[in-house]
């Protein structure tokens, strides 16, 4: 059987499973912001923008989108009932004090130790800035990543040790791309799921750490 890479939506389908009721959650741009489309029917997430909004709501229609409500990637969202608007500054306590459970990052490189590259890579120039990545890496209680396996290339994003400049070290608890879904343990790399047709060999020819499976696929 031919491997069968996940497509964005199934990726973001994902991670949106591993949200839980009442958690309070950032994400980043790109691939994360797929995220909101997919929270199961009935679960409650609320959304934190760091641009000073919490209780973010889906994309509106065209003619009901206020264009000074965005999201980190410049996207207009909605508000929900209840959402509060307030300054940057209160938006970044919020990240720092520790008071959100998840933020979804995308990434250059992820170490198999959970080190987070997310802002530079190789032949930037000059480098996009860190921007709020550092602080949501070390502020939230989780760190999901959502990224291709490999990149346009075909390199690995997997790797032992990054070579780009690190976002922040250890902070990596689950990684998502289209091939599989992984967490990061004090032991290493484990594998909860693997696209269709794909083998843990194959697997772990395009993953630089060690990788062993879940006893639940094992």
């Amino acid at each position: 059987m031919a491997v069968q890479p996940w497509s964005l939506d199934e990726m973001a389908k994902r991670v949106a499973a591993e949200l839980w009721d009442g958690s309070y959650v950032n994400l980043g741009i790109g691939m994360p912001q797929l995220v909101s489309n997919h929270v199961p029917a009935g679960r409650e997430v609320i959304y934190h923008c760091e641009h000073g909004l919490l209780g973010v709501g889906p994309e509106p229609p065209a003619d009901q989108a206020d264009p000074d409500v965005v999201d980190a990637g410049s996207r207009q969202v909605s508000l929900l009932p209840g959402a509060s608007v307030f300054n940057h500054d209160v938006s970044f306590a919020v990240i720092r004090g520790g008071h959100l459970d998840v933020t979804v990052l995308g990434a250059y490189q992820v170490s198999g130790e959970g080190d987070l590259a997310n802002w530079a890579a190789a032949g930037q120039n000059p480098p996009t800035g860190v921007g709020g990545a550092m602080d949501l890496a070390v502020g939230a209680g989780q760190v999901f990543v959502i990224m291709r396996h490999r990149d346009k290339s075909g390199e690995v994003k997997i790797v032992n040790q990054c070579s780009y400049p690190l976002t922040a070290p250890k902070c990596v608890s689950k990684i998502f791309t289209d091939l599989a879904v992984m967490d990061v343990t004090p032991s290493g790399l484990v594998v909860r799921e693997m696209a269709p047709g794909l083998t843990l060999e194959e697997l772990q020819k395009m993953t630089e750490p060690p990788l062993r499976l879940a006893p639940s696929i094992g």
